[in-house]
């Protein structure tokens, strides 16, 4: 599936305006998603063990999760307690994944084959977890058609981060609708690969002996921020309380990390080369609090740069390799969207990459150790269902040391 993302006429428009100004959209498969949202129906609920999340209710908004110990509940594959035999955590990122298509059973199968012959202990799956509306209720069975089933045999936690088709309104992909949200953070309680404590949240992962952790992830909702729509909630608008706690919340937990390394996961980009472009000009958009993603290009700059050492992200359906620069305060930005739809097949922008490519569908596997952190980029031949290791690159000490393609 390539990408087909909506794309509203004019920037900030809520969702009715831009209903009435794109006609269309009231016509074929998307004219019948629009009438689906506008009257929900209930899907079929999940069996066994998620029965029993319907009763369970959303952690409220913007409420900060604690950082996650090296446990888990009962029932949860649990997080890494250290680093493996050769010294290092081995992570799965994968991106917009969640089609429940071809394309993102092949991926899947290729990524496994990988996750087992390398011992990966832990995955990141980096928003658009369910295309393309999200889930209409915490026991949605799309978790299962969606999620479960495809990544059957990758059997470790997913640190799940929220996308604007997670967070749809009326209309797929708008993000008009942030506390749809919650009901992901629901259904991770009873899920055993799916781990999303809150919207927002931090999991540190200790080193092998004693002393500071090795590795933090910080997982962001950028949603509020960079919506297609405006956001009509006053607690989700972009300078709304929502936003101004979670950005509370990074700034004070990047400022408290004694982590070797520091990695931010948002499902929009800072920088990409992809035709969505970068934060603060989204799909050509450079007015307005929402379409063209300003205030989380302002995040980003003011909080994340120059303290994280990686900014993973989703939402263009690439696989982006972009070089630290003084721009970015020496902070990395990796894209990684393409586990069930691909690019248009050409670069839009120009921001320096080691390695980059727009047209396969693929994934990436992290590693990281006390030295180094190593990034595998893999492409996926979908009709084989077989992955190919496209490219990697080392970093140590906040430099570049190796990058073979």
């Amino acid at each position: 599936m390539c990408d087909d993302e909506l794309i509203p006429p004019s920037a900030d428009m809520t969702e009715e305006q831009w209903l009435r100004a794109d006609p269309a959209l009231a016509e074929g498969p998307v004219g019948e998603r629009v009438r689906e949202m506008r009257a929900p129906r209930r899907r079929t609920v999940l069996g066994g063990v998620m029965a029993g999340a319907a009763a369970l209710a959303a952690l409220p908004g913007g409420t900060q999760a604690p950082a996650a110990a090296a446990t888990a509940p009962t029932g949860k594959f649990p997080l890494p307690t250290g680093p493996g035999r050769s010294g290092e955590y081995t992570v799965l990122l994968t991106g917009d994944a969640g089609t429940g298509e071809e394309a993102q059973h092949a991926v899947a199968a290729a990524a496994r084959e990988i996750c087992r012959v390398q011992g990966v202990g832990l995955a990141v799956g980096l928003g658009d977890n369910l295309y393309e509306n999200g889930p209409e209720s915490a026991d949605d069975s799309e978790f299962r058609t969606k999620f479960e089933e495809p990544n059957s045999g990758v059997d470790v936690p997913w640190l799940m981060v929220l996308g604007n088709h997670d967070c749809s309104g009326l209309i797929p992909g708008s993000g008009g609708d942030p506390s749809r949200g919650d009901r992901e953070v629901s259904y991770a309680k009873g899920s055993p690969r799916w781990y999303m404590p809150s919207r927002y949240y931090n999991v540190t992962l200790p080193a092998a002996g004693q002393g500071d952790p090795l590795v933090e992830f910080f997982a962001i909702d950028t949603n509020p921020v960079s919506s297609y729509v405006a956001q009509l909630d006053p607690y989700y608008r972009w300078n709304g309380p929502y936003m101004r706690e979670q950005r509370r919340w990074l700034d004070s937990a990047l400022k408290a990390s004694r982590a070797r390394w520091k990695i931010v996961l948002g499902h929009h980009p800072y920088l990409n080369n992809g035709k969505h472009g970068s934060a603060g000009s989204y799909d050509g958009f450079v007015i307005g609090h929402y379409t063209s993603g300003i205030h989380l290009k302002e995040l980003y700059e003011e909080v994340v740069c120059g303290r994280a050492d990686l900014i993973l992200s989703g939402h263009d359906h690439t696989l982006q390799i972009l070089e630290p620069t003084t721009r970015t305060g020496g902070t990395r930005q990796i894209v990684c969207g393409a586990a069930s739809k691909a690019g248009d097949g050409k670069a839009h922008f120009g921001h320096p990459a080691t390695w980059q490519n727009f047209s396969d569908h693929g994934f990436m596997v992290l590693k990281v150790s006390e030295r180094a952190m190593t990034v595998d980029a893999y492409t996926v031949d979908i009709a084989t269902r077989r992955a190919r290791l496209a490219h990697s690159v080392r970093t140590a000490a906040g430099r570049e040391v190796l990058s073979r393609g």
